[in-house]
């Protein structure tokens, strides 16, 4: 695997340096990828992006965000929602 000087590499460099640049161009890739993934985070996470609200995703629902759920996707109409949330 040496130079012969006439622009190719002996006993199969060819493909050894086929492999290093295939090798090398995903690794750039990957890293480009990191790069803008890292980047586009803000400083708050995704959730504070989106505007959700800052309680952690595994914490259950309080029964009045369950209410107000509910109220917004229309399973139950305004009287109801009132009366249920003044028995909270």
């Amino acid at each position: 695997m040496m130079w012969d000087g006439n622009g190719h590499w002996g006993a199969g460099g060819e493909w050894v340096m086929l492999m290093f640049m295939i090798v090398f161009m995903v690794a750039v890739i990957v890293a480009i990828v990191f790069l803008v993934r890292y980047l586009s985070q803000s400083p708050g996470g995704a959730s504070a992006a989106a505007g959700a609200s800052p309680t952690p995703v595994n914490a259950p629902e309080s029964p009045k965000d369950i209410l107000k759920r509910r109220y917004a996707a229309g399973e139950i109409d305004r009287d109801e929602y009132l009366q249920r949330l003044g028995d909270l």
